[in-house]
């Protein structure tokens, strides 16, 4: 117990800059069911974000995701945003971390860094999908992440209302859930 404590000690401020705009939540991750017989390649193409868990990586508006199968079956990554008048972006790598649940992928933006969850809970590939990411620590403790992409800028409200419903079946809490600017992306900056 001891040598807990002072791990904690050590540990917690190291990792408090990374949840800093993200509501810790006590106990490990939710294991939520994810899209069954996922199709990587039909996943592939241009996502937009409708609603999401704030995120301190994500301050802009008009957010987008593009993803593009490479030939060694990873996707290359490339995220955007327009913040204070510029446009922003990040580039990755997604890769299917299960082969026995394709669902399950990774991402990373860095070669340093490992590849963080980002699970398709659902989708139909072609209007919306509802996605998923969990880091725990040590858990004790675990802070998610949670996205309703869709193919257009816009989503009726009953698709996000329906989005909403699949996270609360999955126990994840989407109380905190925003809208994303998505309005002026197609005007100059």
């Amino acid at each position: 117990v001891e040598k807990m404590s002072v791990c904690l000690v050590v540990i917690l401020p190291l990792l408090l800059p990374l949840i800093n705009a993200q509501v810790p939540h006590w106990g490990p991750c939710p294991e939520p069911v994810t899209q069954p017989a996922f199709n990587f390649k039909q996943f592939m193409g241009r996502w937009f974000e409708i609603t999401k868990l704030p995120a301190q990586f994500e301050k802009g508006r008009c957010i987008e995701t593009n993803f593009t199968l490479q030939f060694d079956g990873t996707a290359r990554v490339v995220s955007s945003e327009i913040l204070k008048g510029e446009l922003r972006t990040i580039e990755g790598t997604a890769v299917v971390e299960d082969k026995k649940n394709p669902a399950k992928l990774g991402i990373s933006f860095s070669y340093v860094l490992p590849y963080s969850p980002y699970w398709i809970i659902s989708t139909d590939y072609v209007n919306s999908a509802v996605v998923y990411s969990c880091t725990d620590i040590l858990r004790l403790f675990h802070v998610d992440f949670a996205w309703i992409l869709g193919r257009s800028r816009s989503l009726p409200e009953s698709t996000i209302n329906h989005g909403k419903e699949v996270f609360a079946k999955n126990n994840i809490d989407v109380s905190r859930m925003v809208a994303s600017r998505q309005e002026g992306c197609d005007k100059n900056l």
